[in-house]
């Protein structure tokens, strides 16, 4: 008999899924979206990326993050810069409104992932979180093959 409710596909998905929308309305709170707020993340721990770089780190598409990326130069929250001796490269980096924006965030962030974990304890929390980078790394190993 198969067991949707043991699946891992299906548990992945579905925590993520509770997590993501209850953050979203949090979110909605600063003025951005949760594809924004990764955007936020990635580029305050790693300023100055390439659109494909932060696409990879994101989880975003290239084209659906290009046009994110223009909704958020609007929003005064990142801008584009050329790269140092490349003047085809294009890196995006945080505005201050952006750095601002992100640092007023991050508590409200770090309070959803201790409402996630709340009843697992720190170690149990650390190995999750290493599991899921492995597993995160297998499903990349496998390049879209089945």
């Amino acid at each position: 008999m198969f067991d949707l409710a043991r699946y891992l596909p299906y548990l992945i998905n579905r925590t993520g899924a509770k997590l993501a929308l209850a953050f979203a309305g949090e979110l909605a709170r600063f003025g951005v979206t949760l594809q924004e707020w990764r955007v936020l993340a990635a580029l305050a721990q790693n300023d100055g990326q390439r659109l494909s770089d932060l696409a990879t780190l994101t989880s975003i598409d290239v084209s659906t993050l290009s046009r994110l990326v223009q909704r958020m130069r609007r929003k005064g929250l990142v801008a584009r810069a050329r790269a140092n001796g490349d003047g085809r490269a294009v890196r995006l980096t945080l505005t201050e409104a952006g750095r601002r924006r992100t640092r007023a965030i991050i508590p409200e962030a770090r309070r959803y992932e201790q409402l996630a974990i709340g009843r697992i304890t720190p170690g149990e929390a650390a190995r999750l979180k290493r599991l899921l980078v492995r597993v995160y790394a297998n499903l990349e190993a496998m390049n879209g093959q089945p």
